[in-house]
């Protein structure tokens, strides 16, 4: 049981290492200080929801939707091209919106609504957290549910490092040419992730 929890865990951790929608999001948040406890909790229990449907559920979802996936890849990369040209004006403009301390923030709910929407609309998660885990979980039979538990703890410690270690970074951005830097690469890899998508 052990080994399927550090399996899971470490698999999780090799996902979503790499900065994508989700990570990009968090890593603002956490460079302005905005929301970062609810941000990162609501990232973790995302990410524990859709582990767990993978391992439990993944042959049933696969029989009963099985034109899902085109709807996930188009849908997806949409909002991702909107988001990420989103970003590309914010790089563009710059200017005192962007600066780390000052400026009022957009709302709780409106936070994470954006966040939930970078979430579920992304077909890379669904890719990486129902399929890929759902799958290799099968290698570990009658302990499934210890890899899922593994796979969700390693979402919440890098979820949580993410957003409140971006502070050790806020004096690099408290330069508004920093934050226009980052935009410009979260526009990159919003745009990278959506041709992706669909090429």
């Amino acid at each position: 049981m052990f080994t399927a929890a550090l399996a899971g865990f470490f698999l999780c951790l090799g996902l979503i290492v790499a900065i994508g929608a989700q990570n990009a999001f968090i890593l603002r948040q956490g460079l302005r200080g905005e929301h970062v406890f609810w941000v990162c909790l609501t990232c973790a229990i995302c990410d524990a929801f859709l582990i767990t449907l993978g391992v439990t559920s993944l042959k049933a979802i696969s029989a009963v939707l099985p034109g899902i996936e085109p709807v996930l890849r188009y849908g997806g990369a949409a909002f991702l091209l909107a988001y990420g040209l989103r970003s590309m004006r914010s790089a563009w403009r710059g200017g005192n919106a962007l600066d780390a301390g000052t400026g009022q923030g957009a709302s709780l709910k409106a936070t994470l609504a954006t966040l939930l929407a970078i979430t579920f609309l992304n077909p890379h998660v669904y890719l990486d957290t129902v399929i890929l885990i759902g799958s290799i979980a099968t290698n570990y039979p009658g302990h499934e549910m210890a890899f899922a538990a593994g796979a969700s703890l390693g979402s919440i410690v890098f979820f949580f490092t993410l957003g409140y270690g971006a502070r050790l970074l806020r004096p690099l951005f408290a330069k508004p040419a920093s934050w226009q830097v980052l935009d410009g690469l979260i526009a990159m890899v919003m745009t990278g992730l959506a041709v992706k998508l669909v090429v």
